[in-house]
Order: C-alpha cells, then structure tokens, then sequence
C-alpha cells in the first residue's frame, strides 16, 4: 500500500390505583333494614362475624390485585423503540447533526437506512437513490458528522456524502483496489474525513472525498508478517481481519483481531500499526477507550478488564461483573463517572465509578436480542443497537 494515494475517483453530479376494596365490606345488619327494636346479643354476634369475614376478604383481595410499577422502575432509563423495518435486521450505526440534535440517521444490515427529526422517538426509512442504482444488498457500517457535513460507508464498497445534514446524499466512486472492506468512517473537519478498512488501511481526505492520502504505510497483515520475529501471539502468517476498531477523541485507535488473540493500536504520526499481545487467558472480544483516556477490553464468555492508568498499555485489571455468563459486547460511556455495557440476551450493566464496579440493569432482560452497540450522543442522548432491528433509547 502506498504511503499516498488516489484511491477514489472523482464525485458525480414510549397510580397505583389502590383498589376500593370499601365495596368489599358487606353493610351492618342495623343499616340494612329499619329496626323496630334493638337487636339483641344473637344479632350483634351474626353482625360482628360479618364484619370481621368482610374485612378478611378486603385484604385477601387486595393481596392479589396487581400492583403498579414503583417509581425506580427499571425500565425509567432505557425504552424500546419500534422501527419500520424487517425481523432480522441488525442495527450497525447512529449519528445526529452536530447543529440539530433531534436530526439523525440509523444504519444498519439489509441495506438499512432510517432517519428521524424528534432525537430518535420514531425513525422512518430512507431512501438514497445513488444508494440503489445497483443490485446489492448493502451493510451500512459506520456514519460520522460535522456541522452540516456526513459520511457513510458500507459493504460492498459503498461511501456517500452529504453537505446538506442529509437532505441529499452523492456517491464517491472507489477504487476496485481498496485494501479490505470500510468498516469506520469519521468526520474530522470541512470537507475532512478518515477512513478505516478491516485491513488496517487508514486513509484520510480534505477536499470531500475526490483525493485520499494513506496514513500507514502498509496493511496489518503485511506488518505482523513482516514482524514474526516481534513475539506477538498468532501474528505469524498473519492473514485475517480486525473484527473492532475504535477511535479515541485524540485520534488514536485500537483494534482487536478477528481471532480475538492480540489487539493493535495507531497513533497519528506512526507510520505503521502496532501489535500488542492479550494479557489475559480468554480471547479479546472487544475494546475501546474511557472517557479518562484509558482503556477497556472485553473478553468473550462475559469478562470486563480495565487497563492502569490512561494511554495505550499491555497492563490490564478484571472488573467483576454480573454476566450471568453471557458476553458483554460493548461499553458506552455518558460522562466521565457513568458508562452502560451491553451485551448477549439483553445484558445491561451500568457504572457510576468510571467503571470500579457494575450493577446490571433489568431494563432489557424481557427482550431476546443482543445489544451489540452503546451509542452516546452527548449526557442526555444515547441509544443501544442490537439486533433483530432492537433499538433502546436513554431516557435519564
């Protein structure tokens, strides 16, 4: 791969009702009728009775009545949102216009696009015309924004732009030679953006997509072939792909292999990937930044590991987490001290300690999908993608 490239051709033109349980108590004997005369012992006695086996019967019943849901329900965070979209997609990506929050748009498997105007409430389908000018079943993979500008790539190679915060979208040619599939894209300024392939191409623009220079010198796999001698578990003959890659509000990046056996790391400037091995038994499934700038990594089979301190390291610690045994796929965090992880069968775990210690939320357990993705868009905007086209929105 060249240190500098044209890989792209030029553009185209969602009360507790106490129950009365008073109609359950049956009425004295003395009110039920006029009385000649006192009642007497006997009466008294049979009315007494009566008494007593109505109010018995008052607390039976409302023992059993159902009762309302108590104020820290733990639904109060999270609700479902329904989409107008077929049983089996999987949810991939979500983005928002910087200059209208309640603008975004949603991508996702089977050439899924929706969009809302109300923050995320009701999403519609949308419809890219330079999008289905060919018979191709298109995984949207990643969007990104800035100001009015916006990108999304795909698979097969797919990458569209907008100046307009979406309202059109244009299709960038690409070149039949891009080294491995698009699998994130970033908005990084006007008319700017990075891109990333599953290969560990990275490649960046600055005039809209028409020109792209790379900015490592060569794909993973050449490095790690090139580097068996480094002692990196699994890199020998090193032929697959990344199945992560995460992006630090630095610029840095970290990637997990697609066999989870080690993790690589980029920091602009480098001019080529660097491998590092697990520190931990269990294959990697997943990792991403803090908010503090340090990192998380997941293993597969449920565990959640933090590194020490801040900034790319091999120096890892296990955070007990409640599982229940299924993997946790991703972290998301809303600020600096509260991050949600979320993952296999509805799993959602919630951190109010930058990730010390996890409680798991039962927001989702009634829903059999797995949430893959934490997307927040800022403190009070987040969403969970999963898949079978489940989407949960933050309430707070």
């Amino acid at each position: 791969m060249a240190t500098s490239s044209s890989i792209l051709s030029s553009l185209p033109p969602r009360l507790r009702s106490r129950p009365n349980t008073r109609r359950l108590l049956p009425l004295a004997t003395a009110a039920a009728a006029p009385q000649s005369s006192p009642p007497n012992d006997n009466q008294l006695v049979i009315s007494r009775r009566r008494e007593l086996i109505g109010a018995a019967v008052a607390i039976a019943a409302t023992s059993v009545l159902p009762v309302a849901r108590a104020a820290d329900d733990p639904l109060a965070e999270w609700e479902r949102v329904y989409l107008p979209i077929d049983p089996g997609v999987v949810l991939l990506d979500i983005a928002f216009v910087p200059d209208d929050p309640f603008h975004g748009f949603l991508l996702g498997t089977r050439q899924t696009i929706l969009e809302t105007k109300d923050g995320g409430s009701t999403w519609f389908s949308r419809s890219i015309a330079s999008a289905e000018e060919e018979d191709f079943n298109y995984r949207f993979n990643s969007i990104s924004f800035i100001g009015k500008e916006g990108w999304i790539i795909g698979k097969p190679a797919i990458l569209l732009y907008t100046t307009d915060a979406g309202e059109n979208w244009q299709r960038i040619p690409l070149s039949a030679q891009l080294p491995g599939d698009m699998v994130y894209i970033k908005a990084t300024g006007e008319k700017s953006a990075e891109m990333v392939t599953d290969q560990g191409a990275i490649y960046v623009t600055a005039n809209g997509g028409y020109n792209w220079k790379a900015a490592v010198q060569e794909t993973v796999s050449a490095t790690l072939n090139r580097t068996v001698s480094s002692g990196i578990s699994g890199a020998s003959y090193y032929t697959g792909t990344f199945s992560s890659v995460n992006r630090s509000p630095e610029g840095n990046y970290v990637a997990v292999s697609s066999r989870g056996n080690f993790y690589m790391t980029w920091e602009p400037g480098q001019a080529f990937w660097q491998p590092h091995n697990r520190a931990v038994a269990r294959r990697i499934q997943n990792m991403g930044w803090r908010a503090d700038g340090g990192l998380w990594l997941l293993v597969r089979g449920g565990g959640l590991y933090l590194s020490k301190g801040i900034g790319i390291t091999e120096d890892f610690e296990e955070v007990p987490v409640q599982s229940r045994g299924f993997g946790i796929l991703d972290v998301g965090f809303r600020s600096s001290d509260e991050a949600w992880a979320a993952g296999g069968s509805g799993i959602l775990l919630k951190t109010r300690n930058s990730g010390k210690s996890w409680t798991r939320d039962k927001a989702a357990d009634s829903i059999a999908a797995n949430l893959y993705s934490v997307k927040f868009i800022n403190e009070r905007q987040g969403f969970v993608l999963g898949n079978d086209g489940v989407l949960l929105k933050y309430q707070g």
